[in-house]
């Protein structure tokens, strides 16, 4: 749909009932617009599908639009605070739209360019609303498919302010749209449509399925972006950044932007598991955790202190600093935590303390009494029967001793756990230099202690040697280039310069290792910078005979390198076909220029006419793009021909025949 199409809608009324009023986005699937409903008098978001195109396109749209009005039907269902709700559907000119609630607010990719990235406290506060309402989808059964920040909406703070993030209301839009579109795509358009390549999960690469984990793996990415500024990923093309999900893991937050709290880092890592298995099992999960983040961020006990300056003294004193705790931000209802305290402990207390003074006097009762005593003496010999038991197995009995687990892989330990009738659980993994990729570098309790039958081990797995990618830093100035090596854990060295076509003086044209190159923290990159533009221009020497191409060499003092490659060509034998470098290119006094010249047509082979009568062995030769030239008696015999009969000569050369 192009724009002067889309501008045609403006003031139309849809349905008999929403008039369009602007344009608010366009995007790969569908143009936004607000309009007035006129039954209620409330503006609304109109949501229109790109027309179909050719006659294919429009064979699937007949079946795009049953899936897209089903997925419609299951989205009005999903009532939450943080869901765009969706009011109504339907067709307008063939296409499909939805009208939903307008949210005056921006887009948390607007509030990105704006700000760069967020603070922590910020980053958890729209992160915790957004995983509410992916949560409510997931367990209405939708899978989102295409989180990322154009779909997440921040509206003004209830408190006022629109720089306080903290407390803005968060809604995210689009749920079952992508699903709905790529169900009626084909398999191109599916690809292209299952998920932003920025921020797709990897099984949606490998195998295009989706579950609620992968919605929890682009949310990882998003708060990422919101910590760093910056997606983990970038490429030339999408294919090439949709495949590093694949074979890279997220860097931690804290390598980009230093300072980030490690329970970030934590929480990211963990939500951006290449193994879907390994992250949390849907956004319910992950907000649990999330939320548990903020509680240990802003828990006041624990809270790094600010000082604030006391203003409220006689106006001849000095001011003077004062420390306050960070409060934790108040939370909605639906986000808080259960209270630690129960209410009533007192109380339960004081009646606990009354029944003990109830039952205080029975013992003398008992005593009082020759079968009470009787009584006691059994109950005793029998609880110290239970205590010696008991005592037994709480201190022996039911405990067993740890097997030794590390340096086993993960499937042999798995083994032996089995066997010992251990349950194993899974610490986050580390990078290690010694112990290799997926074997045990720790576990607790340690061997040989002692564990509970059935009990659980911890085991924390290796990842390997730690291994970063080098960064692009072409076309960047020296100290910006060194800047983000360094911040990403290498180490600098300025190689020898060389001249470039295109990079001014002073820029980098080249890193040794290349960019993307996996190497371990604090390899040593070297960088080639620009000495500018080369003194001498290559000139085009294509069309040119060999003797004038080296000549024209010569007055450059270029050095021709010979002897030059030949190849089979119609063009004249010793024509320049190609050179290298190519003309224009910059280089330096004596550098070297490779030529490939034409070895001249293919030769062909002169039939005998000798003895046939002059006209018809000139029609004939003719007819062999033969120029013939006649000489004597035009309607005599062929009596001699040059060149002589079975000559091979170059298309296109004259005979000349002797006719008598």
């Amino acid at each position: 749909m192009n724009t002067q199409f889309a501008d045609t809608l403006l003031g139309s009324l849809i349905d008999g009932r929403y008039r369009i009023r602007a344009r608010v986005a366009r995007g790969g699937v569908a143009t936004v617009y607000t309009a007035i409903d006129e039954r209620l008098d409330r503006t609304v978001a109109v949501k229109i599908i790109h027309p179909a195109s050719g006659p294919e396109g429009h064979g699937r749209m007949a079946g795009f639009v049953e899936r897209f009005a089903d997925e419609a039907k299951t989205i009005a269902r999903l009532t939450h605070p943080n869901v765009v709700a969706v009011y109504d559907q339907g067709i307008h000119a063939n296409r499909p739209y939805l009208v939903m609630e307008y949210v005056r607010g921006r887009t948390l990719r607007e509030v990105l360019a704006e700000r760069r990235r967020l603070n922590p406290d910020e980053a958890l506060a729209i992160t915790e609303q957004m995983l509410a309402a992916i949560a409510a989808a997931h367990r209405a059964g939708l899978v989102h498919r295409d989180v990322k920040p154009e779909n997440v909406l921040v509206t003004e703070a209830p408190t006022g302010g629109a720089a306080n993030l903290i407390d803005s209301v968060v809604k995210v839009a689009d749920f079952g749209l992508a699903q709905a579109v790529e169900a009626s795509a084909d398999d191109e358009q599916a690809s292209q449509l299952m998920a932003t390549v920025a921020y797709v999960a990897p099984e949606l690469v490998t195998d295009g399925h989706a579950d609620p984990r992968s919605d929890v793996y682009s949310a990882g990415i998003v708060l990422f972006e919101m910590l760093t500024g910056r997606v983990p990923y970038d490429g030339n093309r999408p294919v090439d950044v949709a495949w590093q999900h694949v074979e890279r893991d997220v860097p931690a937050p804290s390598i980009l932007v230093p300072g980030v709290p490690k329970a970030l880092d934590d929480l990211v890592t963990r939500t951006t598991r290449r193994d879907p298995g390994a992250r949390p099992a849907d956004a319910g999960a992950l907000l649990a955790k999330v939320q548990a983040a903020r509680e240990e961020l802003g828990n006041p006990n624990t809270h790094t202190t600010v000082l604030r300056r006391v203003t409220d003294k006689p106006p001849a004193a000095e001011p003077t600093m004062a420390v306050e705790a960070v409060q934790p931000v108040q939370r909605p209802a639906w986000a808080r935590l259960p209270e630690e305290t129960p209410r009533g402990g007192r109380r339960r207390a004081a009646d606990d303390e009354g029944a003990w003074s109830r039952l205080a006097p029975l013992p003398n009762r008992m005593m009082g009494d020759q079968r009470g005593r009787l009584a006691v003496a059994a109950v005793v010999v029998m609880l110290g029967l239970v205590a010696a038991v008991g005592g037994w197995w709480v201190g022996v009995g039911r405990y067993t001793e740890a097997p030794q687990l590390v340096n086993l892989d993960k499937v042999d330990a798995q083994a032996q756990a089995t066997r010992a009738g251990l349950v194993l659980r899974y610490a986050d993994p580390r990078h290690d230099g010694q112990v290799p990729k997926d074997a045990v570098l720790a576990q607790d309790p340690a061997s040989a202690s002692r564990i509970l039958k059935g009990g659980t081990i911890t085991l924390t797995l290796s990842l390997g040697p730690e291994r970063l990618a080098v960064p692009d830093v072409v076309g960047k100035e020296f100290d910006l280039a060194t800047t983000d090596l360094t911040d990403g854990g290498l180490k600098v060295v300025e190689g020898a310069s060389r001249y470039h076509d295109s990079l001014p003086e002073g820029m980098v044209v080249a890193t040794d290792p290349e960019a993307g190159t996996e190497v371990e923290p604090g390899h040593t990159v070297t960088v080639t910078l620009s000495k500018g533009r080369a003194p001498i221009s290559v000139p085009n020497l294509v069309g040119k005979s060999l003797n004038e191409a080296r000549s024209t060499l010569n007055q450059l003092g270029l050095v021709l390198v010979e002897p030059p490659t030949v190849k089979e060509s119609d063009r004249p034998r010793n024509e320049v076909l190609g050179q290298s470098p190519a003309d224009g290119a910059g280089v330096e006094k004596g550098a070297k220029v490779s030529l490939v010249v034409s070895q001249g047509p293919p030769q062909v082979v002169v039939p005998r006419v000798i003895g046939m009568p002059c006209q018809q062995a000139r029609q004939m030769l003719e007819e062999q793009s033969f120029p013939v030239a006649v000489r004597f008696n035009r309607n005599g015999t062929v009596r001699f021909q040059s060149p002589g009969e079975n000559s091979q000569v170059p298309p296109g050369t004259q005979i000349t025949l002797g006719c008598l």
